[in-house]
């Protein structure tokens, strides 16, 4: 509360302080500026006249626009002994939340500050609202922002995401390690269904036979040793949401048993008990491992299979995407740059060269760390093709020299469509990895065809 009288401000006090949690009074309103540099507040009860004489109300007009300016959101109460209506409503259309007149009745003083208050919670929920609709339009217009890249390779992914997501259908999920299967699994949570409730991630390679059922069915308090409270299980816990279930591969044939028994009857049992608990969830499973040759080989169960491959994404490695590398880059050097405190703004052209002639066996995950390596190591505001010495695995070694074809015009045919693949279609720089020029170059093209 701002006000030139001090007996007002301590007549204020003493009854505000019995109903709200704290109360601040001032009575120079020059000390405006300064009390909402360093708080918020709830109600502002503001005099209008500060100087003596003077009924005109300026002062507080010109306070009132001072806080909302500072504040826009903030709720300003107006206080004064020379009310009228035309003064009121003039408040009321420059901002203020409501009008008192002095003596006020305290009763009356009291309702007005709590539909104030009120009214200040609706505009942060207001607020809420709209930074909810505008990142949910964000999320809209940016559906996979958590995957990068735009090659015709992912955007066949995106595709698949886009048609099974609205399904329950069971998904799995193949590719290399570090080819980001994770993320596709939340990418098809996020546009399912589903999405409201629960997504439940459990890594099976690192989950040990003997706590199989307990992690992923749960169990009864003293169903063994360690069994000191009851406890769901995973399928439980992600019950109304989904599971996913990575490296599923890796389970041993006693698992695979278990796991096809809780899908086909969709129902689990905690261990120490005989009570089965009915689930309801969206399955999406992921392995790195050739699950087709394990069925073939008996290492793998074909109805498992049949039961959670409904639908089969497959994500391509980072080096059959390699013109999705500089948006990767990108999106590392800000992220490290700004984690590590370094002034890192790019990345040239030679290095990006240096890393989409890399093989990546790691992917994305492997190009991830190289990028933060390479920013922590780095005193430039560029990075460099030196800071990534580490990278000694050439693409010119393990794919282009592999080749059985001693066919002279096969051979080049090759060689010029992996120059054109590496430079993303820029016939130029092709032309000066291969030392031809760009009209060489070009006969070359049309002689093959490309």
């Amino acid at each position: 509360m701002i006000d030139d009288d001090e007996d007002v401000l301590l007549a204020a006090k003493l009854l505000l302080k019995k109903h709200a949690h704290q109360v601040i009074i001032e009575k120079n309103p020059k000390k405006i500026p300064f009390l909402l540099n360093n708080d918020t507040y709830d109600v502002i009860l503001l005099d209008m006249n500060f100087s003596k004489d003077i009924t005109s109300g300026k002062e507080g007009f010109h306070w009132l626009s001072q806080i909302l300016e500072k504040d826009p959101s903030a709720v300003v109460i107006m206080i004064t002994a020379f009310g009228d209506v035309e003064m009121a409503v003039r408040a009321l259309k420059e901002g203020a939340t409501d009008f008192v007149l002095k003596p006020w009745q305290n009763e009356k003083l009291l309702a007005t500050i709590s539909t104030a208050i009120k009214l200040n919670k609706s505009y942060k929920e207001v607020d809420k609202l709209k930074k909810a609709k505008k990142q949910l339009e964000e999320d809209i217009n940016q559906p996979f922002k958590d995957i990068i890249g735009h090659s015709d390779a992912l955007r066949e992914v995106f595709n698949l995401i886009d048609k099974v997501a609205r399904t329950d259908a069971n998904v799995l999920i193949l590719g290399e390690n570090g080819t980001g299967k994770e993320l596709v699994a939340r990418a098809i949570h996020q546009r399912s269904l589903r999405k409201e409730n629960s997504f439940i991630a459990v890594d099976m390679g690192a989950i040990t036979e003997s706590l199989f059922e307990s992690e992923l069915f749960g169990h009864k308090k003293g169903s063994y040793t360690d069994a000191k409270e009851d406890r769901p299980g995973r399928f439980e816990i992600a019950n109304g949401g989904t599971l996913f279930l990575d490296e599923i591969g890796n389970l041993s044939m006693p698992l695979q048993s278990k796991l096809l028994t809780v899908l086909q009857n969709r129902q689990v049992t905690r261990l120490g008990t005989n009570t089965p608990i009915p689930i309801d969830i969206r399955l999406i499973c992921a392995t790195n491992m050739p699950v087709q040759e394990m069925v073939a080989e008996s290492t793998f169960r074909q109805d498992l299979l049949y039961r959670i491959n409904t639908v089969e994404i497959k994500l391509p490695p980072l080096r059959d995407r390699i013109e999705d590398i500089p948006l990767l880059v990108d999106h590392f050097v800000e992220i490290y740059s700004k984690k590590y405190r370094k002034e890192i703004r790019s990345v040239n052209e030679d290095t990006i060269y240096k890393l989409q002639r890399y093989d990546w066996p790691g992917n994305i995950r492997e190009l991830q760390h190289a990028l933060e390596r390479a920013i922590i190591m780095s005193d430039n505001t560029e990075l460099e093709p030196e800071d990534f010495f580490f990278l000694t695995h050439n693409k010119s070694s393990s794919q282009d020299l592999k080749t059985d074809n001693l066919n002279l015009d096969e051979v080049e045919k090759s060689v010029i469509e992996r120059a054109i693949n590496i430079h993303n279609g820029n016939i130029s720089k092709a032309a000066k990895e291969l030392g031809l020029t760009r009209a060489s170059l070009y006969r070359r093209l049309e002689k093959h065809g490309l």
